[in-house]
């Protein structure tokens, strides 16, 4: 497997000046941030992206590089691969750029500029209720914002923020408070699609407005973390002992304002509290010389408890599509960690 897509920039950006550093950790992050829809870009987005690091293309004509490579491969591309390019461009642009404003507008028109000519609602606040399976609550769904009340909550809790003052706060208190901030962004949910990577790119734009250096390279490696710490903020389920909590948060955000080590693990934040062991190989990817992903861990740990599971079962369980659950499945068994046994529509996965 190509090392560049195993890590990507990892090696090549430490080794680079500042200047180029920089533009190199903004494409790790936006490349970081489709997983967090499954999505995976290409080779010829990599290689676009190191012209720009190099120098040799700005960030803009890399943007139109992406675009006009579709447009002559139109219908002979994956949909999904195509997005994970456009938006990684995009990220990759707008976190280059330094103009910001902290307000709703802004916030809308990011989502504008990630998903524009992508999705239909591009910049468009939902007019619909929505409720999303995840993984990390077992098959439940976080509550999230009304569509009637949209707007008002988002400029509500932005306004909320624009007027806090950080005087006399100690740094932890300072991590705190912004994890209940974009906690609070992004349950608002205020579109269709792509919520997660434009608060993503408005919090790390927001973040520099306060004066904190982000480490952005840490959505390369983890992005999913990041969205299901975010889940776990926004969830309640009192009957069982459950509550909302921004531990896991605040560990990311520490790593990304501060430069803490927590290690940040996915099966910690599982509501069930099963998936926590250290002492097996799939759990804990220290012992295990294939190294699974986070996501390619909570398949293997579906299918270990019903190896009759079927994809359109371990898509709802993660709360992501049956096309992202085909693709990692695919990725796992050509990597030999799990094969199918029997007939599709009766047979069972094994793990190797």
């Amino acid at each position: 497997m190509n090392d560049i897509k195993k890590d990507p920039f990892d090696e090549y950006i430490k080794n680079l000046p500042p200047t180029r550093r920089e533009k190199g950790e903004a494409w790790s992050a936006a490349i970081g941030l489709q997983d967090v829809d499954g999505l995976k870009p290409s080779e010829y987005l990599y290689e676009t992206a190191r012209k720009n690091i190099e120098g040799e293309i700005t960030v803009d004509e890399a943007d139109k590089l992406i675009n006009a490579y579709y447009q002559s491969k139109e219908g002979h591309t994956e949909h999904s691969t195509e997005e994970a390019d456009k938006v990684s461009a995009r990220i990759a642009r707008l976190l280059s750029e330094k103009a910001f404003v902290f307000s709703a507008a802004q916030y809308i028109t990011i989502h504008r500029e990630l998903f524009g000519g992508i999705y239909s609602h591009a910049g468009i606040l939902r007019d619909y209720n929505i409720a999303k399976r995840e993984w990390v609550l077992d098959g439940d769904t976080v509550s999230y914002g009304s569509a009637r009340d949209l707007r008002e909550m988002l400029e509500y809790d932005l306004s909320q923020e624009k007027a806090f003052r950080y005087n006399g706060l100690t740094m932890q208190e300072t991590v705190h408070h912004l994890a209940v901030f974009v906690s609070r962004l992004w349950q608002i949910h205020a579109f269709g699609e792509g919520n997660t990577r434009t608060t993503a790119v408005f919090f790390i734009k927001y973040l520099r407005q306060l004066g904190f250096d982000a480490d952005n390279t840490l959505f390369a490696e983890h992005s999913w973390y990041f969205r299901n710490a975010l889940v776990r903020a926004n969830y309640n389920n009192i009957k069982n002992g459950i509550y909302e909590t921004t531990e896991f948060l605040e560990r990311f955000l520490q790593n990304l304002m501060l430069g803490d080590n927590n290690e940040l693990h996915n099966r910690e934040m599982h509501i069930s509290g099963l998936l926590t062991g250290h002492n097996d190989p799939i759990s804990d990817p220290t012992n295990d010389p294939i190294k699974p992903s986070e996501r390619e861990r909570c398949i293997i740990q579906l299918i270990r408890s019903d190896p009759g599971i079927t994809r359109a079962e371990i898509a709802k369980a993660l709360g992501c599509s049956e096309s992202t659950v085909k693709r990692a499945i695919q990725s796992m068994a050509s990597k030999n960690m799990i094969r199918r046994i029997g007939s599709n529509k009766k047979g069972e996965w094994i793990i190797v």
